[in-house]
């Protein structure tokens, strides 16, 4: 079996390199959400962001669990031992990043859609203070948690072999048994796109 990620042919879209892309250090919410608006109309006013590629890992390929632990808004720690056994969703993001802005509302839409079926989801922001972050999860009506890994980076260094420094966002689908079986690189190009990957997990034993 090959060990090279699968990539979906629906996606008519370049290939990348695990991209290294340099984010423009925007903070704060707005609250006509220029920022969004911006980045649907195309100007990316010096916003660098990965290009919406999808790769898919074949079971042989997806090397070892990762492991990993952060702090959350509220002061608790989350670790990768409280996602065992489940299918974990995990989205880098913060909140000056316009395509983080725009697949907001997809990422919560289906991490409702999923929590009956054990699904869990987990941001990992990696700029913001918990006042901003909050204004943004508010603002957006996100309700799943976040790590905020501005301080140690602690998160993003454990699935550093998976994405690329700060190209930002990056949605991850990591397998049942802790593995990254799945990567967009960049916004979610379709809420379907992510939808079909999640079930996929859903499925392997």
């Amino acid at each position: 079996m090959s060990t090279a990620p699968r990539l979906r042919p629906r996606m008519l879209l370049p290939i990348a390199a695990f991209v290294a892309a340099t984010a423009l250090a925007l903070t704060g919410c707005t609250a006509d959400d220029g920022l969004a608006k911006q980045y649907r109309s195309g100007s990316g006013q010096n916003y660098i962001a990965g290009d919406g590629t999808v790769s898919e890992f074949a079971d042989a390929s997806r090397g070892k669990p990762v492991e990993f632990s952060g702090k959350l808004q509220s002061g608790s720690t989350v670790s990768s031992a409280d996602y065992a056994g489940k299918v974990l969703v995990v989205n880098f993001w913060y909140a000056g990043c316009p395509p983080c802005r725009v697949e907001a509302p997809a990422l919560e839409s289906l991490s409702q859609k999923y929590a009956s079926k054990g699904v869990g989801f987990l941001g990992v922001n990696l700029y913001d203070s918990a006042q901003t972050a909050a204004s943004f999860e508010k603002e957006k009506g996100v309700t799943y948690p976040s790590v905020l890994d501005r301080d140690t980076g602690s998160v993003l260094l454990a699935f550093s072999k998976t994405v690329p420094p700060k190209a930002t966002p990056t949605t991850l689908v990591v397998d049942k048994k802790g593995r990254v079986a799945a990567r967009i690189l960049g916004a979610i190009p379709d809420k379907s796109i992510l939808d079909s990957l999640i079930s996929d997990a859903v499925a392997e034993n």
